[in-house]
């Protein structure tokens, strides 16, 4: 990619801009040093969803700019991963030669992954047919992908609804099962970067670990070899199953999963209110020495931060730098700060992740 708004030396600018702005954020913390994991500036998107805008009698895809209603067609998309660049162009002339795929095609999503397996959802303004999923299966034979069609009340699966990607953490490979409705990390080198750092940072634990938001167990199955028991909360049913297929495929045995929130497991670890989710579990057996935690953009609410004030260590991964100083303040009172990263999920944006751990004052 020649183009120069993606040089490698605008990239070193942002990311540096970025970097400033967090330390401004943290600034009335105590950091000595906070270690910088920087992306690949292209071609690092796994996975990507465009709106699909019909003109001139085909359809193209398009993005919206902040505060515009009216979408711009893109061509090209070079942060995007090396699966998608090559497939977006040929799979568009596949569709727009279909009258029966691009009728009414509202937005396409392409999930990715580094093991090379491709999976592209159609979202469409109407019902889809047997006449849909015939063209469908085509086009999914053609060019060696999995197509899904969704519309309103309607979700056809021609071949399966995940992908399964490998990434290597310590020198060791973990599969996971990435569903096409359910979160995964955009950004695989970062991610793999993310969870060598998580890893290393808790490679001396001891004990027991409890982890909020979970998720489909990215970060769990790494964690996992460095504690006795793991004790895993989620709320989404299809992050829980997810995360229990990894586990299994990973053939890691100590993980207990449970679908519940951050503030219903403070609930039970006060013994507040029984669960019957919990009812085949002892909490009181565990021996927690260590909670992690990777809440959304809103951060952790008050009663999660006392609870999580209550472990002896802390590992914190944010996305959001304000929300996690916010935090910091608080946990900070009977915690320091041991370490901190800072990892570029998202170049070319004013988005930022971090990850901070903490242990308990003396």
């Amino acid at each position: 990619m020649t183009d120069p708004q993606y040089s490698r030396e605008k990239y070193r600018d942002q990311l540096n801009n970025k970097i400033a702005a967090y330390t401004e954020t943290v600034s009335n913390l105590d950091f000595s040093e906070i270690d910088v994991f920087p992306s690949q500036p292209l071609g690092f998107r796994m996975r990507a969803e465009f709106r699909i805008w019909h003109e001139d009698g085909k359809a193209h895809y398009a993005m919206n700019r902040p505060g515009e209603k009216r979408p711009y067609i893109i061509t090209q998309f070079p942060i995007g991963g090396p699966l998608i660049t090559t497939l977006m162009t040929p799979l568009l002339v596949a569709i727009n030669n279909s009258p029966l795929l691009s009728k009414k095609l509202f937005s396409l999503e392409f999930l990715t992954t580094r093991s090379g397996e491709v999976l592209v959802t159609l979202i469409y303004h109407r019902p889809l047919d047997a006449d849909w999923e015939v063209e469908a299966k085509a086009l999914q034979e053609e060019f060696s992908i999995g197509v899904i069609g969704r519309s309103k009340k309607q979700k056809v699966v021609l071949k399966s609804d995940f992908v399964t990607e490998t990434l290597e953490v310590d020198g060791r490979e973990y599969s996971y099962q990435q569903v096409e409705s359910g979160f995964t990390q955009p950004n695989a080198g970062i991610n793999q970067q993310m969870l060598t750092w998580a890893s290393q940072s808790l490679r001396c634990s001891t004990g027991d670990l409890v982890e909020l938001y979970c998720g489909n167990g990215n970060f769990t199955a790494v964690l996992a070899q460095h504690f006795d028991q793991v004790l895993a909360t989620e709320i989404s049913k299809v992050s829980v199953a997810s995360a229990r297929t990894n586990f299994t495929a990973n053939g890691i045995e100590n993980v207990t999963v449970v679908r519940m929130s951050s503030e219903e497991f403070t609930q039970a670890l006060n013994k507040e209110r029984p669960f019957r989710r919990l009812a085949e579990i002892d909490l009181d057996s565990y021996k927690f020495s260590t909670i992690f935690v990777d809440p959304p953009r809103a951060g952790l609410d008050e009663d999660t931060v006392k609870l999580i004030s209550r472990f002896d260590n802390i590992l914190y991964i944010s996305c959001n730098p304000q929300t996690l100083a916010d935090n910091l303040e608080q946990i900070c009172v009977t915690h320091k700060i041991e370490s901190a990263a800072v990892f570029d999920q998202f170049p070319w944006t004013a988005h930022l992740e971090s990850g901070v751990l903490l242990k308990r004052k003396s």
